[in-house]
């Protein structure tokens, strides 16, 4: 009876244990699973590129792009792996909005919608000619500052025949730095657009505007297509 008694006993404490053992358990994997919640997050924002990471990779794409697609018959694919960069880092409807300036107010979506398009399109083929231009040069990076959801990279531009300030504007949207201006000795690209399309609305109209950029674009497809 003793040694049934026991058996009973050892077989509680077993079970209290194992129960305990259980409890335990379910504590540490709940305690883990919270950690894994609280990590992700954190991991993803250290990996999140900061803003001169950002303008940094887009350079060095750019030109990786441009040496890998040499010759006139690569220029439909080096136009369009261009302008896929522009688009994953470049904020350029915020561009496009700033350079139209007030008449961007008085556009319908549809006039937007095309304004935007037709001003990537000039941004790619302007910052193909200019990296083209550019190849010896050698980008510094000198300086990084934050303010809230906005920041500047400060660069230095030097070369065989060139030697200036290049800063870099960015702004944070959707988790990520976009470029949306670009400084060179105190000169914006932005702005210099502004005044630019400013001028031919002013002494024109917005639709000629919208055909001169139109004519621009065919004009750069027919030169590259035809250059070398």
């Amino acid at each position: 009876m003793n040694r049934g008694m026991t058996l009973i006993d050892r077989t509680m404490r077993e079970g209290a244990l194992t129960s305990r053992f259980a409890r335990l358990l379910v504590v540490v994997l709940l305690a883990a699973l919270t950690s894994l919640i609280f990590l992700v997050p954190a991991k993803a924002a250290e990996s999140e590129l900061t803003p001169t990471e950002t303008v940094s990779d887009m350079i060095n794409e750019l030109f990786s792009i441009l040496k890998e697609h040499q010759g006139p018959e690569l220029f439909h694919e080096r136009r369009r792996e261009i302008e896929r960069v522009i688009r994953r880092d470049v904020h350029y409807e915020e561009m496009a909005k700033r350079s139209m300036g007030p008449s961007w107010v008085r556009m319908d979506d549809q006039a937007r919608t095309d304004y935007v398009d037709l001003f990537v399109h000039l941004l790619r083929d302007a910052l193909t000619n200019r990296m083209v231009q550019s190849q010896d040069e050698q980008i510094i990076y000198l300086s990084e500052r934050r303010e809230s959801t906005c920041a500047e990279v400060r660069t230095r531009l030097v070369g065989s025949k060139l030697d200036t300030t290049l800063d870099f504007r960015l702004i944070h949207d959707d988790g990520h730095w976009l470029v949306y201006d670009a400084i060179m000795d105190g000169t914006g690209l932005v702005g210099t657009y502004r005044v630019q399309f400013a001028s031919i609305i002013r002494d024109e109209s917005l639709a000629e505007l919208l055909n001169k950029l139109k004519a621009n674009t065919l004009l750069v497809k027919l030169f590259d297509a035809h250059g070398s």
